[in-house]
């Protein structure tokens, strides 16, 4: 039976990036919900709601950037280039956010400076995301293997919209989960900003769908030009269904439907993504076969991918059902 090992690795990048993406999105959103609650112990809460799980959501990310260096190295040595600026800041935007988890519930009289300093770096975080998002879809120039356009190349008002984009899925996302986690006002206030997000989100995902058809002739093509139209139709349906299931499930004060919803709705705009540029990995030209390494390095990484992913993957199982349940205000804190 014969691999095609450039495939295999492309889906394990993509499912490293996607878990990545609803994992760290729903707590980097948390960061984002933090200025719409004043109230020490309701952060405490939110904080508490993600404190077993938000280290080891941030694994998926170094398995999506090791694998690319692994298995694509000519993308992993565009992509860098291309996006250094927003790539550094999103690491200090992470590096910010974790020291704020950490010395937050050390703090009495910084505790306010730590709170601007979790705030600010999830956002910093979340915002470059879409920014490295927006200069993907747009293409990166190269000529021979190599990057060959300027520093400020990913800064573009579409880079900047898709960023705001990412914004807003992800404090959707915290909502979602915070109205499963939590019971009383908490959960109440959380329902309250649910809809006006859910359609904020809406908005911001037909917006960025149309700028790209416009914009990007090569994505209007794959889209409504290659008879392809019949399979993507579902697609926006589907996401309207998502939003519509939000706003009913929220009205019905159901627990756990308002982030499932949410969760779907990322998948739907992660397919709607992979399908516009498979199977180029850099678009606007280059592709998975294109930019992988030798079949001897693919196939051991993929040895030892074999065996540590699923041993991830189990862990991260585990550490949700371990700390399922609601969490209230009183208990047990963030202490090491």
């Amino acid at each position: 039976m014969q691999f095609d090992l450039p495939v295999v690795w492309a889906s394990i990048i993509g499912l490293g990036v996607f878990l990545y993406v609803v994992l760290d999105g729903f707590d980097l959103g948390i960061g984002l919900l933090f200025p719409f609650l004043e109230d020490k112990s309701d952060r405490q809460v939110m904080l508490n709601t993600v404190a077993p799980v938000w280290d080891g959501n941030e694994t998926f990310l170094v398995l999506g950037g090791a694998g690319l260096y692994g298995a694509f190295p000519v993308a992993y040595s565009t992509l860098l280039p291309a996006n250094y600026l927003p790539l550094i800041l999103m690491v200090v935007g992470l590096i910010f956010r974790g020291a704020a988890f950490e010395l937050r519930a050390k703090a009495t009289r910084t505790q306010h400076a730590w709170d601007l300093a979790f705030m600010g770096g999830s956002a910093l975080a979340a915002f470059c995301q879409g920014i490295v998002l927006g200069s993907l879809l747009q293409g990166i120039r190269i000529v021979d293997g190599q990057f060959a356009g300027g520093p400020f190349d990913w800064l573009s008002p579409f880079s900047v919209f898709c960023g705001m984009g990412v914004l807003v899925t992800y404090a959707t996302l915290g909502c979602g989960w915070l109205i499963m986690k939590t019971d009383g006002e908490l959960q109440r206030k959380m329902r309250m900003l649910m809809r006006p997000l859910a359609g904020v989100l809406l908005v911001m995902v037909g917006a960025v769908s149309l700028w790209t058809v416009v914009a990007l002739p090569a994505v209007a093509h794959r889209w409504f030009g290659s008879g392809n139209l019949v399979w993507f139709l579902p697609v926006p349906v589907l996401v309207v269904a998502c939003v519509i299931g939000i706003f009913r499930s929220v009205s019905r004060e159901h627990e756990a439907s308002p982030f499932l919803l949410t969760l779907a709705l990322c998948f739907l705009g992660y397919s709607g993504l992979v399908i516009s540029i498979w199977p180029n990995i850099v678009p606007p030209s280059l592709t998975i076969w294109e930019a992988s390494s030798s079949p001897s390095s693919q196939l051991f990484s993929l040895v030892g991918t074999v065996i540590v992913l699923p041993i991830i993957l189990v862990y991260s199982a585990l550490q949700y059902k371990v700390f399922h349940g609601k969490v209230r205000a009183g208990d047990a804190g963030y202490h090491h």
